[in-house]
């Protein structure tokens, strides 16, 4: 039968495109790097640094991550050519849907796997460093953040990255008026800059009384960690740093010590705060990395080979225009608005379900490369 030749032609073809994808991926060479990884964890001096081991084990998970997923990607391609197989023997028109779906599942797996390989930016395998604010609209707004940063952590946890919140504060009434937060894994940063501008939401606001429509704005900004290959000369003169009491979630420190830290580049105006570390110390180094992430994307974003080029007057912060609608009423769609990707299943994208958007503004990006 015609349907079943053309499911074996396209599940051959896929077969080859399978094997330049191994080749793309550099699994075998990944494999002799998985063994010295996983010797080194023997060592009994391995948690002497908690960061080296840390950064060790997530590399070993990333590798066995991609690994599995591949063979995942060929299993299921076998398994679609031996039905499409059975299929055209026994003449089954009953099995002609199933392969169809099957199949344009594999092909969309597929291709989000091979868009990990376009993730060539210097720091797209970095964490990421992540903050939402609140725009004009009080509680609304505020309780807007609090859906993105719910979301944003839903994503995190389908995709095993670790999410660490680095200072929060709160609403007047409900909500958030500000989060920042770290996501710690191998293209952290990669897959999230793709969600970096406003995000505009439509709904029947629970706040209102009179039941009426709102739209509300939040900006999200994604800075990558910076390692300590990328140094960043920033002069103590040139820094501002407050100390107050914490005010989040932060355990019996809370209220009782001055840990948490506000940091001020005084050339830029640029402001950075932390207050979910242990101490005040680390609340410090913390901010001073955020500070350094954000000065290096500026400076990279402004063709600068020099921090002290940047001046205040370039760092104004404009809403812009929004990159994604989330609209609940009068119907359900999310719809982004550069690319075109849209569902109307609002429910699983809050719930964290947001692949196919960052996929599609990646692909996107590398079309314009």
């Amino acid at each position: 039968m015609l349907e079943f030749e053309q499911f074996i032609s396209t599940i051959n073809s896929h077969k080859e495109e399978l094997q330049d994808l191994e080749r793309a991926l550099n699994l075998d060479k990944e494999q002799e790097e998985l063994k010295g990884l996983t010797l080194s964890t023997a060592d009994p001096d391995f948690w002497a640094d908690t960061d080296r081991a840390r950064t060790i084990q997530q590399r070993i998970s990333a590798i066995n991550n991609k690994s599995e997923e591949y063979q995942r990607l060929t299993i299921a391609l076998d398994d679609l050519q031996i039905l499409s197989e059975l299929g055209q023997e026994e003449e089954d028109k009953g099995v002609i849907l199933e392969i169809s779906t099957l199949l344009k599942s594999w092909e969309r797996d597929f291709e989000h796997m091979k868009l990990r390989t376009l993730l060539t930016d210097e720091n797209d395998g970095s964490n990421a460093i992540v903050t939402l604010h609140a725009g004009a609209g009080g509680t609304e707004s505020q309780d807007w953040v609090e859906m993105l940063f719910r979301m944003y952590s839903r994503w995190a946890e389908n995709n095993n990255y670790e999410l660490k919140l680095l200072d929060l504060i709160d609403g007047d009434e409900a909500g958030i008026k500000s989060v920042t937060f770290k996501v710690t894994g191998t293209n952290a940063y990669g897959y999230l800059r793709s969600e970096h501008g406003v995000h505009r939401l439509v709904r029947i606001s629970p706040f209102d009384s009179s039941g009426r429509r709102h739209t509300s704005f939040a900006s999200m900004e994604v800075l990558p960690e910076l390692d300590d290959s990328i140094e960043i000369d920033i002069k103590p003169d040139d820094l501002k740093v407050d100390v107050f009491r914490a005010s989040g979630a932060g355990g019996q420190h809370v209220n009782k010590t001055s840990s948490a830290v506000r940091m001020t580049h005084l050339p830029t105006g640029l402001v950075v705060s932390c207050q979910n570390e242990r101490s005040q110390m680390q609340n410090r180094e913390t901010a001073l990395k955020m500070l350094k992430a954000k000065l290096y994307t500026l400076a990279k974003q402004k063709h600068m080979d020099r921090i002290e080029d940047l001046k205040g007057d370039m760092l104004d912060i404009a809403w812009g225009s929004q990159i994604r609608s989330y609209v609940f009423c009068p119907y359900t769609m999310v719809k982004d608005h550069r690319t075109g990707q849209e569902t109307s299943d609002i429910e699983a994208v809050m719930d964290g379900e947001i692949d196919d958007f960052i996929y599609s503004y990646l692909a996107g990006d590398q079309i314009k490369k």
